[in-house]
C-alpha cells in the first residue's frame, strides 16, 4: 500500500481547500460530458446482451448454458456499473433523463431496484465508513467492527467471526440474491417509495420473464443451475469491485466533525493496475476521485488522480492505493483482525490489522 503525505488533525481551511482543488479541477475541463463515450457503452452492453440470448436459445438444453450464464453474470455487472454512472448525473445535463437511464439499466436490464440502492448508496456518499450512516458497513453475517460481533461469543458464531475475512469472499456467492431480494421487499414494503408502480412493472417483467424463460427452455435442475452461477458470479463480481474502496480503511463514529475533502479522501483506497483494472471496476478503481467529484464521467477519473494526489500531498492528506490484489488481502486482514475480539475482547482489532501489514 503506498500513502501520500500524511495529517492527523485536518487543516482548519479544509472547505476552502477543497473550493480551491474544485476550481482546478473545473479549468481542466474533466468535468464535461462525455455522451460518445456513454452512448457506445449503452449500444455496446445492449447488442452484447442481444447476443447473449441468441446464444442461450441457440445452445438449448446442453450444460454448456453454464458459460452462458457466466458471462451474463459480468455483462450485467457491466451494466450496473453504467447505472450508477446516470445514477450520479454523469451521463446527462438533465437529472430526469439520468434518472430514467437508471431506472431502465437496473431495473429493465439488471432486475434490482434503482429507488432502493439509489438511497443507500447516496447515504454511503455523504458519510463513507461512518457508524450509523453507512449502510455498507451495517452488521449482517459479516461485521466490520467489535461492537457488533456476536454475544456470547463462543461456538459456531464465534468461531465464524475469529474467521470471518477468509469467509468474505465465498458468501458473496449469495449477494447477487441478496441485492435482487433488500429491492424488491423495499417495493413492496410500507416505507415512501418514489416511482413505485414504475419500478415494480420493470422489476416484474424483468425478473418474471427471465426465470420464465429460463425454466421454460431448460430443465428443471439446469435452470437452477443457470440461476446459481449467473447470480452467484454477479454477486461475487459487484462484492470484489467495491469492497477494495472502503474495507480495512478508518471507520469513524457519526460524532467525528471531518471536512468533506479529509472524509472522502482519508475513508477511500484508490486501486492501482492500469486499463484493465479500470474496465473490470468500472472505473471505482478511482475511488477517491469518484468521492470527491461523483458528477464526474468515470472516463475522466484517470485524468483527475494526478491532480487529486499532488494536491493531497502539498496539503498533508493521507492519500492511499494499493494494488487489487493487496486490497483484497488488507479486506481479508482486517475482518480477521475484527473478529480476533470475539476470542480476546481486550484486543483492538486495528492494532492487529497493522501487525498483519
Amino acid at each position: 500500500m503506498t500513502t501520500t503525505s500524511t495529517s492527523s488533525v485536518p487543516p482548519r481551511h479544509a472547505g476552502s481547500d477543497f473550493t480551491e482543488l474544485m476550481h482546478t479541477v473545473q479549468d481542466s475541463g474533466l468535468m464535461r460530458r462525455r455522451y460518445a463515450y456513454y452512448w457506445i457503452r449503452f449500444v455496446l452492453l445492449t447488442a452484447i446482451l442481444v447476443g447473449l440470448v441468441v446464444t442461450f436459445v441457440a445452445v438449448g438444453r446442453s450444460w454448456w448454458q453454464l458459460l452462458v450464464a457466466a458471462a451474463a453474470a459480468v455483462v450485467l455487472g457491466q451494466v450496473m456499473f453504467l447505472g450508477h454512472d446516470a445514477a450520479h448525473r454523469q451521463i446527462f445535463r438533465s437529472g430526469r433523463w439520468n434518472d430514467w437511464a437508471s431506472l431502465v439499466l437496473a431495473n429493465l436490464y439488471a432486475g434490482m431496484s434503482y429507488g432502493w440502492w439509489n438511497r443507500k448508496h447516496s447515504r454511503h456518499h455523504a458519510k463513507p465508513n461512518t457508524l450509523g450512516a453507512d449502510g455498507d458497513i451495517a452488521p449482517g453475517a459479516i461485521v466490520f467492527t467489535t461492537a457488533d460481533l456476536p454475544r456470547p461469543r463462543t461456538g459456531l458464531a464465534g468461531w465464524f467471526a475469529q474467521r470471518q475475512g477468509w469467509f468474505f469472499f465465498p458468501l458473496l456467492l449469495l449477494e447477487g440474491l441478496s441485492l435482487h431480494v433488500a429491492g424488491v421487499r423495499s417495493l413492496v414494503g410500507r416505507a415512501p417509495v418514489k416511482r413505485r408502480a414504475l419500478e415494480l412493472a420493470f422489476l416484474t417483467l424483468r425478473l418474471g420473464g427471465y426465470v420464465g424463460v429460463l425454466f421454460w427452455l431448460l430443465p428443471f435442475g439446469m435452470a437452477l443451475a443457470f440461476l446459481a452461477v449467473q447470480l452467484g458470479l454477479f454477486g461475487v463480481y459487484m462484492g470484489a469491485t467495491f469492497a477494495p474502496n472502503h474495507k480495512g480503511m478508518p471507520i469513524v463514529p457519526a460524532s467525528v466533525k471531518l471536512g468533506f475533502l479529509h472524509r472522502q479522501v482519508l475513508l477511500s483506497r484508490n486501486v492501482t493496475g492500469g486499463r484493465w483494472v479500470d474496465l473490470f471496476m468500472g472505473g471505482l478503481n478511482h475511488q477517491i476521485e469518484h468521492h470527491l467529484f461523483p458528477s464526474m464521467p468515470s472516463p475522466a477519473l484517470r485524468a483527475v488522480r494526478p491532480i487529486v494526489r499532488e494536491f493531497c500531498r502539498t496539503h498533508g492528506v493521507t492519500y492511499t492505493e494499493t494494488t487489487l490484489a493487496a486490497s483484497y488481502g488488507i479486506v481479508v486482514r482486517y475482518l480477521n483482525a475484527v473478529g480476533l475480539a470475539a476470542r480476546d475482547p481486550f484486543e483492538c482489532p486495528l492494532v492487529a490489522a497493522r501487525r498483519a501489514v
